[in-house]
């Protein structure tokens, strides 16, 4: 094979250089004269290119599918402006010849649309050009402008959804990075639509404008140049200028009823040609529907029939290959579907397994099954590695591998999740609907299951999928049932977490330090404390939400505490002390100051006197009567300060604050108690008020 056929049939297995050459001969399109056989074929690729953007926005899920329709329909119009350009060159040079003087393609139309009468044709074209500019192309217009100020107005609410669900967990960095890639995209896309919808209006301009210029150029060309009678000019020149027009104004209609469409239903990545041709070619039923409608234009009476069965012909092997490479797709899919459904060899499981507990467990119910394998969302098991990377960087705690099986006992929708074999939480769940909660704890104003949420025991509401959307633009906070769980699974992790973190844990953590750190375990361990000692401290840190994620610091306050005490609760005390820093950034509210409530020096006085014997050995013994009075001034005052959407921590004299927190967590376990030596000196702190 030559070289230079060599060199160009891999040129056009470059999808790039491919476009870049279509785009180049559009503009000589604009620049040479085309012959009326080339200008058939031409006029013939423009109609099947416009029937088969319909087919495709006919077809795609969503309008993000078609990222690249803008790009796509300033091509066809190009495409069909330069067509408009070639067939003018013809008409006015050739058009005193006869009506096939531009080709078969616009004679054909011509006499078939106008049935040897110019009036009737003159009267379509303009209704075309009326329903084209006036209806199809307005409304698209104005639907694209919509969309685009509703996208740009939704967008801080939606990052903000998104940033907060990677601060709780429940999504990843990369995730949170994908989503709000999808937000720019659609705001991008309605904004690129609301732009192009002006190419589809100046196409119509220009078409009424062209048809102006061919009948009256034509008539002067005609009697003053070729000595035609007027009459005849009129007729054979009209005949030509409105068949032209219609060849124009037909793909042109199709083409604003596929954007009008699209908008109606937000971008892909990568460059342009790959956007154009993956998704042009990626729809086996539209490209088969482009092929029977070439064929059915090849039939048309007067129609030449070579260029559309060719076309046809193109796009129905197009089509069989890709349906063919699906249909191999799923049949693979079905394939390790089945080979992954075929059941292993039973090996009898040793006795001793059975004395094995699971620190933290799933159950479900038969009908949550299908959410491992994310059918209907998300992967429930992906949701869960994000749990643990996102339990270990803020509590700095690997939590241990979570255990996900069938219980047949339970309900079909319901869930227990157990902590060392022990039921710790709760709950009943719609595998395929929505849970719906208002912010603002107003009534919820849609059609749903009234429920209660079983993480925190709000009022909740369970909705199809259909009303997500609504649900949004309300302001409604939308999740899930995979997040229901995995948010569920994190409130049972952290008020557990001290009992998750065992010996070997805390060994392994040990372990994991920099070499730069061993030097400070060696000479800790075990000559100041032991591993079960340390075990201990963490705990009590992790029993109040502390992050150990600063081990080495704390490790210091214990070897600085271990030099006069081996009790546990003061060693935590002091590790306290030398975490201020980080206690008091955790308590900051959004305006960047801790608000506080302060125990009255009565009741400082009070617990004070209530600690009994001597050292290490003390212990709190307050009269039962003077305890609820404690517990009840306590809770009125913080649900106060709640329903004025305020979270305070209460602060206390650190002698007293690991009594005072012995009492509060029994009631209000969320409520962090500090002592003044936990303040750091450069927090910004705000008294609410007095205890």
């Amino acid at each position: 094979m030559p070289p230079s056929v060599t060199s160009a049939i891999e040129a056009m297995k470059r999808g790039d250089i491919a476009l870049a050459l279509g785009v180049i001969a559009i503009l000589i399109v604009l620049i040479l004269p085309m012959p009326s056989w080339l200008l058939d074929i031409s006029l013939a690729l423009s109609i099947t290119l416009s029937v088969l953007i319909l087919m495709t926005a006919l077809f795609i899920q969503g309008p993000l599918e078609f990222g690249s329709f803008p790009t796509v329909l300033l091509i066809a119009t190009m495409l069909r402006l330069s067509l408009n350009l070639a067939s003018t060159r013809l008409i006015l040079a050739d058009g005193h010849q006869g009506t096939a003087a531009a080709g078969q393609v616009i004679q054909s139309f011509g006499n078939f649309v106008m049935g040897g009468n110019f009036v009737i044709g003159i009267i379509v074209f303009g209704i075309l050009v009326i329903v084209n500019f006036i209806v199809i192309t307005k409304g698209a217009g104005r639907i694209a402008e919509v969309s685009a100020r509703f996208s740009l107005d939704a967008m801080p609410g939606k990052q903000m959804a998104i940033d907060a669900d990677l601060s709780s967990g429940l999504i990843d960095e990369g995730e949170a990075r994908e989503r709000r890639k999808t937000l720019e995209d659609e705001s991008n896309f309605f904004g690129a639509m609301d732009g192009a919808s002006k190419f589809v209006r100046g196409d119509a301009i220009a078409g009424l404008l062209i048809t102006f210029i061919n009948v009256v150029g034509g008539i002067i060309i005609g009697v003053a140049q070729r000595d035609m009678a007027v009459g005849d000019a009129a007729t054979s020149y009209t005949l030509l200028t409105v068949g032209d027009g219609l060849v124009s104004q037909i793909p042109a209609i199709v083409v604003s009823t596929a954007a009008g469409i699209l908008v109606s239903k937000t971008t892909t990545t990568g460059s342009a040609d790959k956007a154009i041709f993956a998704q042009l070619g990626g729809y086996p039923r539209a490209l088969g529907l482009s092929s029977a409608l070439m064929v059915a234009l090849a039939i048309v009476p007067g129609t030449p029939s070579f260029p559309f069965l060719l076309l046809a012909a193109a796009t129905g092997g197009l089509a069989f290959f890709s349906d063919r490479k699906d249909t191999q797709k799923t049949e693979l899919a079905d394939q390790q579907a089945l080979e992954a459904a075929e059941p292993a060899p039973v090996a009898e499981e040793p006795i001793s397994a059975s004395l094995q507990i699971d620190n933290l467990r799933l159950e479900l119910g038969y009908a949550l099954l299908p959410m491992i394998n994310g059918q209907g969302g998300e992967r429930l098991t992906d949701q869960i590695k994000g749990l643990r990377r996102q339990l270990a960087q803020e509590l700095g705690f690997v939590l241990p591998s979570v255990r996900i099986q069938d219980n047949l006992q339970l309900g079909a929708n319901s869930y227990v999740i157990r902590v060392k074999e022990i039921a710790a939480g709760e709950g009943e769940l719609r595998p395929n609907m929505f849970l719906i909660m208002d912010p603002r704890g107003d009534k919820i104003q849609l059609v749903g299951e009234e429920t209660v949420e079983p993480t925190f025991g709000l009022p909740a509401m369970w909705v199809d999928e259909s009303q997500k959307e609504e649900a949004l633009f309300r302001g409604y906070t939308v999740v899930d049932a995979s997040t229901v769980i995995t948010t569920h699974i994190t409130e049972v992790v952290k008020d557990n977490i001290s009992e998750l973190l065992s010996y070997a844990e805390t060994q392994k953590l040990l372990d994991e330090l920099g070499e730069e750190h061993q030097k400070l375990i060696g000479d800790l361990i075990p000559n100041q404390i032991s591993v079960g000692a340390l075990q201990r401290v963490l705990q009590n840190l992790l029993g109040e939400r502390i992050s150990i994620r600063d081990l080495p610091t704390i490790l210091e306050g214990i070897s600085e505490a271990c030099a006069y005490t081996r009790n546990a609760t003061f060693i935590t005390e002091h590790v306290r002390s030398r975490l201020a820093r980080q206690i008091s950034n955790d308590n900051q509210n959004e305006q960047g100051f801790i608000p506080m409530i302060t125990l009255s020096p009565q009741w400082e006085q009070a617990f004070s006197q209530a600690l009994v014997g001597e050292g290490e050995e003390k212990q709190l013994s307050m009269p039962p009567t003077q305890l609820q009075e404690f517990i009840t001034a306590v809770r009125q005052t913080f649900e106060r300060h709640a329903m004025m959407g305020e979270a305070p921590v209460m602060l206390s004299s650190p002698v007293i604050r690991p009594y005072v927190r012995s009492i509060v967590e029994r009631f209000r376990p969320t409520t962090v108690v500090m002592s003044q030596n936990e303040v750091h000196p450069k927090a910004k702190i705000k008294t609410l008020g007095v205890i």
